[in-house]
């Protein structure tokens, strides 16, 4: 019994301790990190290089918008993918078929879902206006809500709202390959003419477009993911690569305020590569000259730069 009380006073007392010199811990750690900000300073200066490029890149984007408002043409490389929506649309119509729009697997988080419902913005509108079925299936709830809100003012713009079946707009499974399962047997079933994935694809990629592929259907796909590109770049008619998918909403609106911000960055794309050329140039020589000055000036510009 002694032995108890005694280990229970001894307990208690190292809890005690423990919570008393809690404060104090706490308080060196954070006046030695204090102490290390104040050493490092607000402002580090190997990461000048950045600083200035952000600069360079958000000016030419501001000055792209700017002139873009006011008039001046801005010009968008033609994207094919995107001119044979209508091509697509027309010949579902034609033969009677649905389109299918399938906007990925990830959910409204992820910026490949948000640029996929943009462009299903354009492909509604056209479905709409030609009297073709849309089916959209989703594997997100809210993948559901937000397709449905824009299939319908879709509908509205184009002047045919009471076409609108909401019904065509439906939540699946958030189970990847129950998703695919049930996609993939309503294209055999359906057979739709042509079919869109825009979005993040995963494993599922080539078990649609081969889907796709077998009944004969027109495909488009767009997507960001380097490793899906090269099956539906192998399996799909046309394909949106990378970033020409981002910019494929400012491409079918024509909005000035996204085509020039589009150009701007385009700017500051050309900008990158005139300075890795200069970096390739000063290299190669600097490898081959003997007096090492050439060397020493691609060091120079390394450290400028923050490399």
């Amino acid at each position: 019994m002694q032995r108890t009380t005694s280990a229970r006073g001894i307990t208690a007392l190292v809890a005690i301790s423990a919570a008393l010199l809690a404060p104090c811990t706490v308080a060196m750690a954070q006046a030695g990190d204090a102490v290390a900000a104040s050493e490092r300073g607000w402002f580090r200066g190997d990461r000048t290089a950045l600083l200035v490029a952000l600069g360079v890149v958000g000016i030419a984007i501001v000055i792209a918008i700017m002139r873009a408002r006011a008039g001046h043409p801005v010009k968008i490389r033609r994207m094919p993918a995107l001119e044979a929506v209508d091509e697509a649309i027309g010949r579902a119509t034609e033969m009677g078929r649905p389109v299918f729009f399938i906007p990925g697997i990830q959910d409204m988080t992820d910026i490949q879902t948000v640029a996929g419902v943009t462009i299903l913005g354009r492909v509604a509108r056209t479905a709409a206006e030609y009297d073709a079925k849309l089916e959209v299936p989703t594997s997100r709830s809210i993948v559901m809500s937000a397709a449905r809100d824009i299939v319908q003012a879709a509908h509205f713009e184009a002047g045919r709202p009471d076409t609108f079946d909401a019904g065509r707009i439906n939540y699946i499974t958030d189970e990847q390959f129950g998703y695919v399962a049930a996609v993939t047997g309503s294209m055999m079933r359906e057979k739709p003419a042509a079919c869109f994935y825009m979005g993040a694809f995963y494993a599922e990629s080539l078990l649609f477009a081969e889907n796709g592929n077998s009944i004969g259907a027109i495909q488009i796909a767009g997507t960001a993911e380097p490793s899906q590109l090269p099956f539906f770049v192998a399996a799909c008619d046309y394909t949106l690569i990378g970033e020409e998918f981002f910019a494929a909403s400012a491409y079918l609106s024509g909005e000035r305020v996204q085509l020039g911000s589009i150009q701007g960055q385009d700017i500051g794309k050309m900008l990158a590569v005139g300075l890795i050329a200069v970096g390739v140039v000063v290299g190669t020589i600097g490898a081959v000259d003997p007096s090492g000055k050439v060397s020493a000036a691609f060091e120079n510009l390394k450290s400028l730069i923050g490399g």
